[in-house]
């Protein structure tokens, strides 16, 4: 994958930063010697990790070079990374650690994330990797009862399999076409996920529409905005959608609406 000039750079220099940080005696090398920089040098760095002693240079001089995965999970556990300085390296590097397990997602709703969606006025609910909804306050399910009340609030399965979304939601193909592509944006990290691989051949085999529109690739991210609705009893309404998500639970997403009645 190829990285800019300014990418290879921050990552290099965070590869030496960690590199200088390190205490020879932790890793079972003499603190004598001729060391001219502090932490370990470059070639035991290479070592402890297994890799070659110029490849790593070069990944520190921001030079323009492959990089697998496989090499820089070897170079992050050489440099004893947090977990957080793991992840820090596979951003910069645009990896996936390949020692991110697959499939073990965390699959109850943290009780604090639900109490805070309980706490908020406007309508409200949490999404989770497979756009369900998990959990939405009394305000959502007033608004957003044609897709909350089925059966696994799946609001792919709504849009894509219940006609009544048609008419619910306003500007159905735009809004189709974009939730599908925030859809596949998020999918980029579980790839490998077998919910999701079954989720998205049972929409294609059951929709043409989710067919059609899969195959074009389109690529967003959860940015919210405006979203409109045919409400049964108050006729369109209006909302301003924001979209977050938990620092702690990450294959959750909250989202809150801001509802502005639209002008008769």
């Amino acid at each position: 994958m190829l990285l800019t000039i300014e990418q290879r750079r921050a990552l290099g220099a965070f590869i030496r930063a960690r590199r200088e940080a390190l205490l020879p005696l932790d890793h079972g090398l003499s603190p004598h010697g001729r060391r001219r920089t502090p932490g370990l040098r470059r070639e035991e760095v290479a070592q402890l990790a297994g890799i070659s002693t110029t490849w790593y240079t070069w990944v520190e001089q921001g030079r323009d070079i492959s990089m697998s995965a496989t090499a820089l999970a070897q170079l992050a556990n050489a440099l004893s990374l947090s977990a957080a300085e793991r992840a820090y390296l596979f951003e910069l590097s645009r990896h996936r650690d390949p020692a991110e397990p697959v499939g073990a997602r965390q699959e109850n709703l943290p009780a604090e994330v639900a109490a805070m969606i309980d706490g908020i006025s406007h309508p409200a609910y949490v999404s989770d990797r497979l756009f369900r909804a998990c959990h939405w306050n009394e305000a959502a399910a007033a608004l957003l009862g044609p897709w909350l009340s089925e059966g696994d609030a799946s609001l792919l399965r709504y849009m894509f399999l219940d006609p009544s979304a048609r008419s619910f939601v306003v500007d159905w193909e735009e809004r189709a076409q974009r939730l599908l592509a925030e859809f596949r944006a998020d999918m980029a990290h579980s790839l490998d996920d077998e919910e999701i691989a079954r989720l998205v051949s049972e929409l294609t085999a059951k929709s043409t529409d989710f067919a059609r529109l899969w195959t074009n690739h389109r690529v967003l991210s959860r940015e919210g905005g405006i979203r409109r609705f045919n409400h049964l009893s108050r006729g369109e309404v209006q909302a301003e959608q924001m979209t977050f998500m938990p620092m702690r639970h990450p294959d959750y997403r909250l989202v809150v609406l801001l509802c502005m009645e639209s002008d008769p």
